[in-house]
């Protein structure tokens, strides 16, 4: 009864800890049956008047001793738990971790990042409370009404098979409701994803739901998502409170059936008074562990809910391991290059959810050591391509070969040793500027750090901010935007690998940092391949060779003089940015102008105030 043999076989080692478990608690239950025995036994000695000298020293004795096994057992049954718990969520947490490695930088196309987190954490620690009390109890539940029944065959066998004819109404009751359950607690659990996953976005998008005013929309949508997993959480309750009602009336019913067997015997003349005492004392111990078996009821199904989900993560499809590495020669050739992010691109310009492509059948060419640059308007595809050349989305269609070899057959750890992204959201980590960095190149000394920091126009700030050690907060909030920017510009200048994309890496920063990160574009152009992909064109310019994407398709290619001189969608980019830049100019110089003038006025001779 929701007995996962593939979960056990998965966490092997807490079998070890669930027998020490089982051990312990069936030690504690002996103990207590020679208690019983001893104390039942002493009472009808003194009820007989039979009763020696020593046997109330004895009875009292020999209950110390068992007590104090007891208490041995009860530590040790916790212990053996808390090791069990243990090695479950190191091993399953492990394993997810493994599995997230292995699918690599495009596991979100098959799975939700906050998904992962709820299992990874609620659902690793809802199977420990599973390993640690349900398993345990199970065995040891079918275990201690064997054990009294045995025993309690040597003093009267009706009242012995009475009892232990009840014990499995309490499973039974169980059972019935079990499969109306599974579904109902794999009902919450979708629930309790998508609530979580509702949260992340709007917690991730807050500050913009705040400038746009529209939190009080994302509030009702959240409360919605709320109130559904209030209600399908309170069923969960209703069904586990029916569940122990019925338990608890099998148990109480079942120990009180077990009394009255015991006095009518009694009566009869088939058991003596000790044995009559005893069968009412250990009655209650039929039932105790089945009940308390009963009482992990949700915890179990809620384990095997949360172990399909787990399950769920960990069978999902691994592409075949690569074993290409990244050739000397990077030139990185595409060819009817297709994408879409249902995963269907091989062919046809609608995918089978009848979502478009967002690529179709591009080429372009990025040889070794150029300068290449994407442009065009927003959703034209530019960063899509960016992903593909990352393996970040691995469901493209055609071909994309680095050095003539295809990209689906290089290693991602080569990929990612190779090929060094810069996106406008450069992810930085709470702790020092040193230790961000160190991610660039582990070994690096202080010399290099420095040095890439005042390529970046960073040291002199950070010098006086606490050089090296000093502290960032979560995404270097303590920093300013471009501040972060060129730190993150650092850091990849650091890896020094052989080709860098830089995917609207000047967007949204001030005008300072925008051109210190394209000065440093710029020299790396004449040492390492460089894709820029830039929405302000005045940042191209001086590229070997530009892309011009238009709706996922490639509409012009050439230098900056030659998209000029073609007077197509480059060309009216361009003018349109000039006109938009020389008008903000323009406007800069009037206000200058017009303060300027109206200082004037207000000077008398010799530029004295009136």
């Amino acid at each position: 009864m929701m007995i996962n043999k593939r979960l056990i076989g998965t966490v092997s080692e807490s079998k070890k800890y669930i027998v020490g478990n089982v051990a312990a608690q069936w030690c504690s239950l002996a103990a207590n049956i020679a208690m019983m025995t001893a104390v039942t036994g002493l009472l009808a000695s003194l009820y007989d008047k039979t009763a020696e000298k020593g046997s109330v020293f004895v009875t009292a004795l020999i209950a110390v001793i068992a007590l104090a096994i007891r208490f041995i057992c009860t530590t040790l049954s916790s212990r053996m738990g808390y090791l069990s718990s243990r090695s479950v969520k190191k091993t399953l947490r492990e394993k997810i971790y493994g599995k997230l490695l292995r699918l690599g930088a495009s596991y979100n196309e098959q799975v939700k990042t906050s998904e992962v987190v709820q299992v990874a954490v609620e659902g690793v620690e809802q199977l420990e409370t599973y390993f640690g009390a349900y398993l345990p109890q199970f065995f040891y539940a079918c275990l201690a009404p064997l054990t009294l029944f045995v025993y309690l065959c040597f003093v009267n066998v009706p009242c012995a098979v009475v009892l232990l004819v009840c014990v499995p109404l309490i499973p039974v009751s169980i059972a019935a409701v079990q499969t109306w359950a599974k579904k109902l607690l794999s009902k919450y659990w979708g629930q309790y994803t998508a609530l979580g996953d509702t949260f992340l976005e709007n917690l991730q998008g807050l500050v913009a739901l705040k400038i746009y005013q529209a939190d009080g929309f994302k509030n009702e949508e959240m409360n919605h998502e709320a109130e559904k997993f209030r209600r399908i959480t309170m069923k969960v309750l209703a069904m586990q409170l029916n569940s122990i009602t019925i338990m608890d009336f099998i148990a109480y019913g079942g120990a009180a059936l077990g009394v009255i067997m015991a006095a009518m015997q009694f009566r009869a003349g088939n058991v003596t008074l000790s044995g009559c005492l005893l069968i009412i004392l250990l009655s209650a111990d039929f039932f105790i562990p089945m009940r308390q078996l009963g009482s992990f009821f949700h915890v179990a199904m809620n384990g095997m809910a949360a172990s399909d989900k787990i399950f769920g993560l960990l069978d999902l499809p691994e592409a075949e391991e690569k074993t290409g590495c990244f050739p000397p020669d990077c030139d990185i050739v595409c060819t009817g290059l297709r994408f879409s992010y249902d995963g269907n691109s091989s062919d046809g310009d609608l995918s089978s959810n009848g979502e478009r492509e967002i690529l179709h059948g591009i080429r372009m060419e990025f040889p070794k050591g150029g300068f290449v640059s994407i442009v065009g308007e927003s959703g034209c595809g530019k960063s899509t391509v960016a992903e593909v050349l990352m393996g970040r989305n691995q469901g493209y269609g055609g071909s994309v070969k680095i050095g003539g070899k295809e990209l689906k057959d290089i290693k991602e750890a080569e990929l990612m040793k190779n090929i060094t992204y810069i996106s406008h959201q450069s992810y930085l980590f709470k702790g020092t500027v040193r230790e961000n960095l160190l991610m660039g190149k582990p070994d690096a000394s202080d010399r290099e750090l420095w040095e890439v920091l005042e390529r970046a126009n960073l040291a002199g700030f950070l010098k006086s901010e606490g050089g090296l050690d000093a502290l960032l907060m979560e995404k270097a909030s303590n920093l300013s935007g471009g501040q972060r920017q060129r730190l993150a510009l650092a850091r990849a200048l650091l890896h020094d690998s052989p080709v860098y994309i830089f995917d609207e890496a000047t967007s949204n920063i001030d005008v300072e940092s925008e051109n210190d990160i394209m000065r440093e574009i710029h020299a790396l152009a004449g040492q390492k391949t460089v894709i820029l992909i830039s929405h302000r064109l005045a940042n191209v310019t001086a590229s070997d060779n530009i892309y011009v994407m238009d709706a996922g398709n490639v509409a012009e290619s050439g230098s900056h003089e030659e998209l000029l001189e073609g007077d197509g969608i480059y060309a009216k980019l361009w003018n349109t940015q000039q006109n938009l830049e020389n008008y903000g100019n323009i406007q800069d110089e009037y206000k200058d102008g017009h303060s300027a003038g109206a200082e004037g006025r207000v000077r008398g001779k010799g530029g004295a105030v009136v």
